[in-house]
């Protein structure tokens, strides 16, 4: 289930993260009924992430130019720490993992 955070940074992506049937899952590189892909996934993650980015800069360029408002500008750049820190976290955890198969016994 998609965590609080996850679904303030992410909006989009939450449908994607709903468990698939059990039809579905069966194989490998089977996709979730959503027929996204965890690469899809990551992918449209770090694409969101941009965005958010990318409108936190507009807002402080308006700011700049006094044509809007410091909420707005707090919010934004709020929206983006948000985003950043669950990347951040999705990455911490993906590392994690990787290390943990590294270590299995084979």
């Amino acid at each position: 289930m998609a965590s609080p955070i996850l679904n303030m940074a992410f909006p989009a992506a939450t449908s994607a993260l709903k468990p698939a049937s059990a039809a579905a899952a069966s194989g490998v590189g089977a996709t979730p009924a959503g027929g996204q892909s965890f690469s899809d996934l990551i992918k449209m993650l770090a694409e969101d992430g941009v965005q958010k980015g990318n409108a936190t800069e507009s807002q402080g360029i308006k700011s700049l130019n006094k044509s809007n408002d410091v909420v707005d500008v707090v919010t934004a750049v709020t929206n983006a720490e948000v985003t950043l820190e669950t990347a951040m976290a999705v990455r911490d955890r993906m590392i994690a993992a990787y290390q943990e198969i590294i270590r299995m016994p084979i």
